[in-house]
């Protein structure tokens, strides 16, 4: 019998041949063969139309990202809405944290209450695995409406609550589920239009965190002073409502998922079983550590060091502010340096400004000082983390390996906090908590250094 692919193969101009084929006469003529083809007539024959599909010739390709373009921009706009309302949410928490310490919860330890930001750091990135397998298989739409609801719902639960318990079941756990989904499948979405430019692109889409790094700490410290912690809450909530509506209207994929028939617990744990992506998941697991530590304790800090209150208000959104910076030159020098290298040379200089600056930091100029280059050079981490596992990763798994390493890191951003609390109310005071910080970071950044040396070598002029 002919085969599938000889059949599939067949001069489309011969139409000697093609008759003789579909008559079932027992030979086939092929021109040049200096002997028949001997095919059973009493056999049933294949279409012609399913042979040519089977013909590797004739498999569609994907096609290639646009790399820019209207539809691919209003992408990265609602992607840009939505990264303001998942990480410059996240990056506010230190304002957060400040007020129930010393007002709210004041009964509370310190320890005790940053159980709540780092339940809602948790759940934005723990979710990881879960939101990618999900997206893989059916896409963002119900993703991103299921988790604009128990966003600004969780943030309304919190406007009424005066309980423990109560603020950490909303905005830790409601609302940090929230976010999860909406953050995860927008920066798939994005990742799928770019591919040349995709640091770049990823680099402007987090200025959007930056912002509203800036925006939500200024906006929800001055109206709780002016009115109240309810009110301040559900104007953030109404905010956030408002920018995940175009969220939701920009952001699809550039190519529909494939959903896949079955899913073995081999092809679960395969990207565990590559050491480069072990070592690019253990990086980032340490550097989370220590990421978070001083965005959510330099405010306090300031106010412990009695900085004046308008002053202290300022330091988080200034942290915020210098990070807009490293993100877009990160994305940028990303596409042209190679983001693993970009990330490097950020990470160490991260670790040294904790250790060299942060630890002997006293008075409001230091503070501000550290804030600045803490802010530029962290802002590192968080554009180029998606495009440095695309870098290592299938397209088809990418949503359920960006999943992983940030649910890793989630890990560590939920131990970071309590952690940092308890070593900040023990022996260890502020020095302790700095040093922690500085150590886990420096870890992190060479954990991504021996991941570099093992793909590249010790060549340090390859782009990676």
């Amino acid at each position: 019998m002919a085969s599938l692919k000889s059949l599939g193969e067949l001069p489309s101009g011969s139409a000697e041949q093609r008759t003789d084929t579909e008559s079932g006469s027992t030979t086939t003529a092929r021109p040049g063969d200096s002997s028949p083809d001997l095919t059973s007539a009493s056999l049933p024959r294949e279409p012609e139309h399913d042979a040519e599909k089977a013909t590797p010739s004739q498999k569609p390709l994907a096609p290639a990202p646009p790399d820019g373009g209207a539809k691919a921009w209003l992408v990265i706009l609602g992607a840009w809405c939505a990264s303001f309302c998942s990480f410059g949410w996240v990056n506010s928490i230190g304002v957060f944290q400040e007020y129930y310490q010393n007002t709210l919860l004041k009964d509370y330890s310190s320890s005790t209450i940053s159980w709540i930001p780092a339940l809602q750091i948790f759940f934005v990135m723990g979710t990881g695995p879960f939101v990618g397998y999900v997206y893989d298989r059916y896409g963002p739409r119900w993703l991103l409406l299921g988790g604009s609801f128990l966003h600004v719902f969780g943030l309304m639960m919190a406007s009424l609550s005066t309980e423990y318990y109560q603020i950490l079941l909303a905005q830790g756990l409601c609302s940090g589920i929230g976010v999860s989904a909406v953050f995860q499948p927008s920066l798939s979405c994005a990742a799928g239009w770019f591919n040349k430019k995709r640091a770049t692109a990823f680099g402007i889409l987090f200025t959007g965190s930056s912002v509203g790094g800036i925006v939500i700490p200024l906006m929800v410290s001055r109206l709780i002073r002016s009115i109240g912690f309810p009110w301040a809450m559900r104007t953030g909530a109404f905010l956030l409502l408002a920018l995940l509506i175009i969220t939701n209207l920009t952001v699809r994929p550039f190519q529909p998922p494939i959903p896949q028939k079955k899913t073995t617990l081999a092809q679960l744990s395969k990207p565990l079983g590559e050491v480069q992506f072990q070592l690019t998941m253990v990086g980032f697991f340490f550097f989370s550590f220590g990421f978070f530590v001083p965005i959510n304790y330099i405010t306090v800090q300031a106010i412990d060091e009695d900085m004046r209150p308008n002053l202290a208000d300022a330091i988080l959104p200034v942290l915020n502010a210098a990070s807009l910076i490293g993100r877009l030159l990160s994305g940028f020098l990303g596409d042209k340096l190679g983001r693993y290298n970009v990330f490097l040379i950020a990470g160490y200089l991260t670790s040294i400004w904790i250790l060299a600056l942060w630890l002997p930091a006293a008075g409001e100029a230091a503070l501000f000082a550290f804030a600045i280059l803490f802010g530029v050079f962290s802002g590192a981490f968080i554009p180029l983390t998606t495009p440095m596992i695309m870098q290592i990763s299938p397209m088809a798994e990418i949503g359920y390996r960006t999943g992983i390493v940030f649910f890793t890191a989630a890990i560590s951003g939920l131990a970071a906090n309590p952690v940092s609390g308890a070593i900040l109310e023990g022996s260890g005071g502020w020095t302790g908590l700095k040093v922690f910080c500085g150590v886990v970071c420096v870890v992190g950044t060479t954990a991504i250094l021996v991941g570099r040396i093992k793909k590249t070598g010790w060549k340090l002029l390859v782009l990676f």
